[in-house]
């Protein structure tokens, strides 16, 4: 009886040791940090945003200088003219939240540039990792970088070099 039971534990254990799946671990974001045209991209990035942002500062300083004459001048203006003045500080302040909208808001124009400038490198990347995968067999690979918290990692199982390597860097 011992030996039927030792024997199907040994199956049993053998199964689970075929079944295993193979899997690393990667960090893209040191990946990325690596690849001088994601570089580049960035660079581009920050500039094109950067220029963005002086717009709507600049928007804003007209903005608060408008609010500003419109608050020293305000006890000396009619009825009307205080509603007209109100209605062009409205008016102005509203161009500015859509065009804010427009550049920074979901799927605005900077998420458009940087679909534009970064997508391909990190589609670049996202094929040297499942040609790697599929070269060594891996299951699946977990990327630390985001989102995924990993509490302890062998670090031969980081395969971050590989793909630099199969990307041609380094």
């Amino acid at each position: 009886m011992k030996k039927i039971l030792l024997l199907i534990c040994c199956a049993g254990l053998l199964t689970i040791g075929a079944n295993a799946q193979k899997y690393a671990i990667i960090d893209t974001k040191y990946i990325l940090d690596k690849l001088p045209e994601y570089k580049a991209a960035q660079v581009r990035l920050d500039d094109v945003a950067a220029g963005w942002q002086k717009e709507i500062d600049s928007m804003q300083a007209e903005l608060d200088r408008m609010y500003k004459d419109y608050e020293a001048e305000q006890v000396m203006l009619s009825e009307e003219l205080r509603k007209k003045r109100e209605d062009q500080l409205f008016i102005k302040e509203k161009n500015l939240r859509d065009q804010q909208r427009k550049r920074f808001g979901f799927e605005g124009d900077l998420f458009k540039k940087r679909q534009e400038l970064i997508k391909p490198v990190q589609d670049k990347v996202y094929s040297a990792v499942q040609k790697i995968a599929t070269q060594r067999g891996y299951d699946f690979i977990l990327d630390k970088s985001e989102g995924i918290t990993i509490i302890f990692a062998d670090p031969k199982l980081d395969k971050s070099e590989d793909v630099l390597r199969e990307l041609g860097v380094k």
